[in-house]
């Protein structure tokens, strides 16, 4: 049975979706936007801020649904400007540090609220 997960620690889902889901001992988690949880605005206008803030939403809803952070598997990373990438995977290194979960990134052409960038994760209990 799937399980829809809920955090009050990352931004409420603005659509009709969850913030995660988990099947099993899977969880995904939908992307997240790097909206400040208690304000529901952007955490800075420079890609740096805006990517801690999208992974710090993440790990809100996986330590909600009872994961940790080195149970995540794979992040998907979408990106407003790709000539941002560098500066975006600085920051997604600290925050991972030795752990590497599998990873994608691209380039869209827009994404919600006119953000720089969005992170989906996929984790699995160990």
């Amino acid at each position: 049975m799937n399980k829809p997960i809920h955090t009050d620690h990352a931004p409420k889902a603005v659509g009709p979706y969850s913030q995660a889901v988990l099947a099993g001992e899977t969880l995904y988690v939908s992307g997240q936007i790097p909206y400040v949880p208690e304000t529901m605005t952007p955490a800075g206008d420079d890609i740096a801020s805006q990517t801690r803030q999208s992974l710090r939403n993440v790990l809100a809803i996986v330590e909600a649904a009872g994961f940790q952070k080195t149970d995540i598997v794979k992040c998907g990373v979408f990106l407003k400007d790709l000539s941002m990438f560098g500066t975006m995977n600085d920051v997604y290194a600290a925050f991972f540090g030795d752990h590497k979960p599998a990873r994608f990134a691209v380039e869209v052409a827009r994404l919600p609220l006119d953000v720089l960038v969005e992170i989906d994760a996929i984790a699995v209990r160990q």
